[in-house]
């Protein structure tokens, strides 16, 4: 946008020709973004720039950049579906959790920002609030939303390390390498099963690519479990 001459009257957008600026179409800008380069690498001038204003304007609009973050967060939680309440609770997470990987992960950054601070109250109480009523239902009475946080915060852990990984790929590359070349040592039998494991991916695109989904879901099924025991403790 060119800046006026000294002692030149700015013009505005309308008189310019162009559209008038939205929060709408500041946070859509920076949704944008986040798909292109990632929650940490735009800055609020470039977003400004994407939408052919002066920074100020986003202040004006949004408010600084920590808010358009939150604003990119609420935008992408609001993208939720919530499971079918007839699943078990077992599956109800499960569905909802993997529905949230491919959201952040359609993000990236946003899954290490909602694992630490998460989404505003209002974009987050339906999720929440469903998904504590369906541990109370489920039994975990006051430890429903202990249960929950762990539940949601692995999660984000996880896509968050997925996101890691993608922009240290070659990093990633050598050290799958060095674990597998441990494969047939029988000295260390752990390390070698754990490089037999690698090896697979190495030789394998399609076991490379379903990878991190794998490990995801067993993750959370692996929770799943340890909470259903808990709850077995707690009603017994």
């Amino acid at each position: 946008m060119p800046t006026p001459r000294a002692g030149q009257r700015a013009r505005s957008r309308s008189a310019a020709g162009l559209p008038a600026v939205t929060a709408k179409k500041v946070i859509d800008a920076a949704v944008r973004l986040t798909v292109e380069r990632g929650l940490e690498n735009w800055t609020l001038r470039q977003l400004a720039a994407a939408i052919g204003a002066y920074p100020a304007v986003v202040y004006h609009h949004v408010g600084d950049r920590d808010a358009v973050v939150c604003a990119v967060l609420d935008r992408v939680v609001g993208q939720l579906r919530l499971p079918d309440d007839e699943l078990d609770w077992q599956e109800w997470f499960v569905e909802l959790l993997t529905g949230l990987r491919e959201l952040l992960r359609k993000h990236p950054g946003t899954a290490r920002r909602m694992a630490s601070f998460g989404p505003s109250v209002g974009a987050t109480t339906p999720t929440l609030d469903r998904g504590v009523r369906i541990l109370l239902d489920a039994g975990f009475g006051e430890e429903s939303s202990l249960a929950y946080t762990i539940l949601t915060t692995t999660a984000c852990q996880y896509v968050a390390l997925e996101d890691d990984r993608d922009c240290s790929l070659a990093l990633r590359l050598d050290n799958t390498e060095e674990y597998a070349s441990y494969r047939d040592r029988e000295d260390l039998p752990g390390m070698a099963a754990f490089g037999r494991s690698m090896q697979e991916l190495l030789s394998d695109p399609e076991a490379a690519a379903d990878y991190h989904p794998r490990l995801f879901d067993f993750a959370i099924r692996r929770c799943l479990d340890g909470l259903t025991c808990r709850l077995a403790q707690l009603n017994g």
